[in-house]
């Protein structure tokens, strides 16, 4: 797959090819570190062009629950991972092809720098042959733009290149000073001012951040006014000022139809109910991960483990990550989800508990201000939470007979449990005798881990997380 200058097909006129594959704009928002405006920059460009009547699709690189939100409200399509090694490359391809078939622009963004990790963002733009943004936060540099934008562009050979944007610039004389420094002036695609959620300098972060990252945007009531905001401004830029035949002529990707012999997933829950915590406590769930329960024969029903009363009807529960350290005195005070999952317990009918979830059925927990409070007491031991990173990372996590999960880890806090440790994670491309994984604890019939796990890697290990011990 290679991305050229020649137009594509539109959506709509002749359809795919005869081979099956798909030709459509895209482009990969990457930069050189964390924190230069990558999240901004692809849901300002979704948002601009979404108002405009075009069909967005955007995707985010690696693990990321808090993104996504962002991306989905701006596009109003959902948002998947992409990762050559959690998601793997074939279930990449068929995501970018079925999107390919329906959108006017792909969006993808990057995670961390654009050669950070095994497998980086670079990897994929140059694996699928989608041209790369690269988004950098200006605000302190003039002419070392040039530098950095020539580094990225040609540390490794191949690379499919779109151009910079430079974000958080101060004066358009500062824009001329950075657009001055670059080698070749094709790359500018123009400067990004800081953008406050209201008009003038300063004020808060458009998106702003805790410590797990962005605040989600359904958390806002002004969310899509700061979308909004962003589009205004992003506007105003070469890239912004591009329309529909622009985006063609110049990032067109052609993705290939995807093997048609890929095995089914077996209906291994068939029958049985799977109720998924849901709220401002357990938000952390990939969409992907509900779909592969449906697939697996799963009827997926929702419930808030916060505010409703009783678990509904249900043969096994799923409670997701989140902010249970934000939310403990009212998960504490909710007696009856508490009694209610406890009777689900006994019956021996399964719970997965993943991170934020499994924090929430320890004993107790303290804060970072020192409090300890009471939590559902279903799994036995403590939680702590510190203000420090605990663990990140991708994981992998064998559940049972060989079958294997794999994920990611991201978590501020620390257990103390006597539960039993059926497995631990390990991690890709780790050397011998590192750091022990992630416990994986089994009580009762609750399993339950700092793991966040990607179903789709393996339906038949995702089965076993919710079938009776």
């Amino acid at each position: 797959m290679q991305a050229n200058d020649a137009p594509s097909t539109r959506r709509g006129d002749a359809g795919r090819a005869a081979d099956g594959s798909v030709r459509c704009p895209a482009l990969v928002i990457a930069a050189p570190a964390s924190g230069q405006g990558k999240t901004t920059v692809t849901a300002a460009l979704a948002r601009l062009h979404a108002r405009q009547g075009r069909r967005v699709r955007v995707f985010k690189c690696g693990p990321d629950f808090l993104d996504p939100h962002w991306h989905q409200l701006a596009s109003g399509a959902p948002v998947h991972q992409l990762d050559l090694w959690m998601t793997g490359a074939a279930d990449c391809a068929r995501r970018l092809h079925a999107a390919a078939q329906d959108a006017d622009l792909l969006l993808i963004e990057g995670v961390m720098g654009l050669f950070d990790g095994e497998r980086s963002v670079a990897d994929l733009a140059m694996h699928f042959g989608i041209p790369v943004l690269a988004v950098v936060d200006a605000s302190a540099m003039g002419g070392t733009l040039g530098a950095i934008v020539h580094g990225l562009r040609h540390y490794r050979d191949g690379l499919p290149w779109a151009g910079v944007l430079a974000n958080r610039v101060a004066t358009e004389r500062h824009a001329g000073l950075l657009r001055a420094g670059l080698n070749d002036a094709a790359d500018w695609l123009g400067a990004l001012p800081r953008v406050a959620p209201a008009a003038g300098e300063g004020g808060p972060r458009l998106l702003p951040e805790r410590h797990l990252g962005l605040v989600a945007a359904h958390e806002l009531p002004d969310a899509l006014q700061r979308l909004d905001a962003a589009a205004d401004a992003l506007a105003a830029t070469p890239l912004g000022r591009m329309d529909a035949d622009a985006l063609r002529r110049r990032w067109c990707a052609e993705f290939a139809a995807p093997p048609e012999d890929a095995p089914p997933t077996p209906a291994l829950l068939a029958g049985r109910t799977v109720a998924v915590g849901g709220d401002a406590a357990f938000c952390f769930v990939y969409d992907a991960n509900l779909q592969t329960l449906e697939r697996l024969g799963a009827r997926v029903v929702r419930f808030s483990p916060l505010q409703d009363p009783a678990l509904p009807p249900c043969d096994a529960v799923w409670l997701p990550g989140g902010y249970p350290e934000l939310h403990a005195e009212a998960l504490a005070a909710n007696t009856g989800m508490q009694q209610s999952l406890r009777d689900h317990v006994a019956a021996g009918r399964a719970v997965w508990a993943e991170c934020g979830g499994m924090m929430a059925l320890f004993e107790s927990i303290t804060l970072q201000d020192g409090r300890r409070l009471p939590l559902w007491g279903l799994l036995p031991g403590h939680v702590t939470v510190q203000r420090r990173l605990a663990a990140l990372g991708p994981q992998q996590l064998e559940v049972a007979d060989g079958q294997v999960l794999r994920g990611h880890t991201f978590h501020y806090s620390t257990c103390d449990s006597s539960a039993a440790v059926r497995a631990r994670t390990t991690r890709p491309h780790a050397p011998e005798g590192g750091a022990p994984g992630e416990a994986l604890y089994r009580h009762g019939s609750v399993q339950a881990s700092y793991f966040h796990a990607w179903f789709a890697s393996n339906p038949r290990a995702t089965a076993a997380l919710f079938s009776a011990a």
